[in-house]
């Protein structure tokens, strides 16, 4: 025999909110409240995305020295040491050039080339990424270009990589356009000049 209990709200012994029903709205706990859900939750029958608890990695590597040819940068790179920096989460990690992640997720990077490029000249900084830890795939460009004599000009290439797997799921980066005329991709060990943001998203 089934019962039916009707009431408004439910308090602990202590009056606190445990559930409330008002105008249609039901306000489970209070603020400051931990809700601890044991099992699956569901919306209308669906199961309901586990909600993100915010970004749990962010992190920032830098080029130190400056560049002059085309291909893979395999040195000269570091974390941001700055003293106002502090990477959030694990981290990434970098060997000769190539960067793991430190956990699976969809991640947000951020390559930004600062260029000083001769007369009529043109230079990018680009993304590559694998997902079998041996077949690099060209994903996005960050490209300028000049008509004046040594100037000075950014770029910026954004990409989104999906990382299923850690050990196969890397990237790399590449500077194309370089003729060896004197165009430099700009890297400094004491402040960010080329780098890459990378940020954990979900």
């Amino acid at each position: 025999m089934s019962s039916i209990l009707k009431v408004d709200e439910i308090q602990d012994t202590s009056g606190n909110n445990i559930i409330n029903e008002n105008a249609n709205t039901v306000t489970i706990g209070k603020s400051g409240d931990t809700v601890n859900v044991v099992g699956t939750l569901q919306s209308n029958g669906n199961d309901v995305p586990t909600v993100a608890g915010g970004i749990e990695e962010i992190d920032n590597w830098r080029l130190t020295a400056d560049t002059t040819t085309n291909g893979f940068i395999t040195s000269n790179w570091e974390r941001n040491d700055s003293n106002d920096f502090s990477y959030l989460g694990t981290g990434m990690t970098e060997s000769s050039g190539v960067f793991s992640f430190p956990s699976t997720g969809k991640y947000l990077i951020i390559a930004h080339g600062e260029h000083q490029l001769n007369n009529n000249s043109s230079g990018s900084f680009n993304i590559y990424s694998t997902v079998d830890n041996s077949t690099y795939t060209f994903r996005t460009s960050g490209a300028t270009e000049t008509s004046h004599s040594s100037s000075f000009t950014s770029s910026d290439a954004i990409y989104v990589m999906n990382v299923t797997n850690t050990s196969n799921d890397k990237v790399k980066f590449q500077t194309s356009g370089y003729s060896g005329g004197g165009q430099t991709l700009r890297g400094n060990t004491d402040q960010n000049e080329t780098h890459v943001l990378f940020i954990k998203l979900a």
